[in-house]
């Protein structure tokens, strides 16, 4: 597994937008591959875990950042 997440900033972006451009990216990234998801909508806090859930990847985190909003770390399986 990579060291550095692969970031995807999602701030400004209100739902369903940032499980729209997680679904894209995962799609590009090899198995094993963190990611580490910036957003600030509160749906966020829900949906990326079931998200998660039901896509077979696992979740690992929600953390609040000091710029605001939450960084969700997750990793493609």
């Amino acid at each position: 597994m990579s060291a550095e997440p692969v970031v995807l900033d999602c701030m400004g972006l209100a739902c369903p937008m940032p499980l729209v451009k997680l679904n894209a990216l995962i799609e590009t990234v090899d198995p094993g591959t963190p990611i580490e998801v910036w957003c600030d909508d509160e749906g966020s806090k829900v949906d990326i875990p079931v998200w998660c859930r039901m896509r077979g990847h696992e979740f690992l985190e929600r953390a609040d950042r000091p710029e605001g909003g939450w960084s969700f770390a997750l990793v493609k399986r």
